[in-house]
């Protein structure tokens, strides 16, 4: 049986679940998800937790019972506590500029690049003298929020040689040597 499918999922105070054929709502202080669910799997809200239960053992039904019982647990801390990411800028004359929901970035190209973000997703752009430029962005949908960081990476991936790009803050860049050190 799945380990992830089987267990069960606690929720905090002040977040409400309800079940309405086949899809999931989720309440809370930082917003409402819903999530459509395949007819087959189960979902059932009893004192405090939500359990997720298939019909058999086949192979579709175990696949999906731990997707979808991990898809509402990140609805459940979503709604409760939030997402959080933060990209870095490395790169010389690489800027950031929020302004609303648009993103103003400076990438090394001809022109400035602008992004409209969702409603979902909170944006800030730090800038500290000596430091990379930081773009923080906050949201309750971790689906949507990984899809924008990655949208916004692909602009300018980090490349292995001196490690300029767009990365995450954490994130390790594997670094190649140049021609120079092979060559003797």
């Amino acid at each position: 049986m799945s380990r992830i499918g089987k267990a069960p999922i606690e929720l905090p105070a002040k977040v409400e679940v309800s079940v309405k054929d086949n899809v999931v709502t989720v309440k809370g202080p930082k917003g409402t998800l819903s999530q459509e669910i395949n007819p087959d799997i189960k979902v059932e809200v009893a004192d405090g937790h939500i359990h997720v239960t298939r019909p058999d053992d086949e192979r579709e039904h175990r696949a999906l019972h731990g997707l979808y019982r991990a898809l509402i647990h990140n609805m459940v801390v979503g709604v409760s506590e939030g997402y959080k990411k933060e990209l870095e800028l490395v790169g010389v004359g690489y800027r950031a500029a929020a302004t609303g929901q648009v993103l103003e970035l400076s990438l090394g190209y001809s022109h400035a690049i602008y992004i409209k973000l969702p409603q979902e997703i909170k944006v800030e752009a730090k800038s500290e003298r000596n430091k990379n430029p930081l773009i923080i962005l906050e949201s309750s949908d971790k689906q949507l929020l990984g899809q924008v960081c990655a949208k916004i990476r692909s602009l300018r991936k980090p490349e292995p040689y001196k490690g300029k790009g767009i990365k995450f803050v954490g994130e390790i860049i594997r670094r190649k040597s140049g021609k120079s050190a092979n060559a003797k």
